[in-house]
């Protein structure tokens, strides 16, 4: 790489940075470009000649992190693709599930995309779409895979897909949307183990075959 190449990746990615924790920590409104630049130690023109605007900063901000959605995906598939002990897979998949969306910088970008949604409807809808929406389909098309094979009785498998991810997180990210902070780690292990049994003894029913060789929470 030419060195002045370098200076501008290394002033891209100083930018990002700075702008990523200043909304986090301010909101799109309490953040400015001067704030920015100080902390980024590059100036306001800096800025906009790397991203146009503020605006246009905090809309690259949120969706690039969508790609962090592709390690979720490829964990729902692996774990779930050829599974041959349904009980001990979904736990594990439900332990591994939580604690990454649970983790804090996480949720701190999810209250910001949800403070700034109709100030940014689109960034939002991206942010979904392009994100936690592609998690909500790797799992229906396993659920529906699982079914084929007798494992589960699922009619459909995008609402079974929101159902087993809806009893994962509608506690622990309800109580710190409403009281902030983060969950308590260490609750979180035992809220994975009872969605998977809720889950379970939902889905289960009527299934052709059904895997209970292990024991979720095991």
């Amino acid at each position: 790489m030419e060195e002045g190449t370098g200076r501008t990746a290394r002033k891209h990615a100083q930018i990002l940075q700075a702008a990523t924790a200043a909304f986090l920590r301010h909101g799109y409104a309490g953040t400015s470009m001067d704030e920015v630049a100080a902390s980024a130690a590059v100036s306001k023109q800096t800025i906009y000649k790397h991203f146009g605007d503020k605006e246009q900063l905090f809309t690259r901000i949120v969706l690039d992190t969508t790609g962090q959605v592709d390690a979720l995906v490829r964990l729902v598939t692996r774990t779930l693709a050829g599974t041959e002990d349904l009980d001990r897979d979904l736990a594990e998949l439900a332990h591994r599930f939580i604690a990454a969306l649970m983790h804090p910088e996480l949720l701190a970008l999810r209250r910001l995309v949800i403070a700034e949604a109709e100030r940014f409807p689109d960034v939002g809808a991206a942010w979904y779409r392009q994100g936690f929406e592609r998690v909500l389909a790797a799992l229906a098309d396993c659920f529906e895979r699982l079914a084929g094979r007798g494992l589960l009785s699922v009619d459909d498998p995008a609402l079974a897909a929101d159902h087993f991810v809806g009893l994962l997180l509608w506690i622990p990210v309800n109580r710190v949307m409403f009281c902030g902070g983060t969950y308590q780690d260490d609750d979180l292990p035992r809220l994975a183990d009872a969605a998977t049994r809720t889950f379970l003894a939902a889905y289960r029913q009527g299934a052709s075959s059904p895997a209970r060789s292990g024991a979720a929470g095991r």
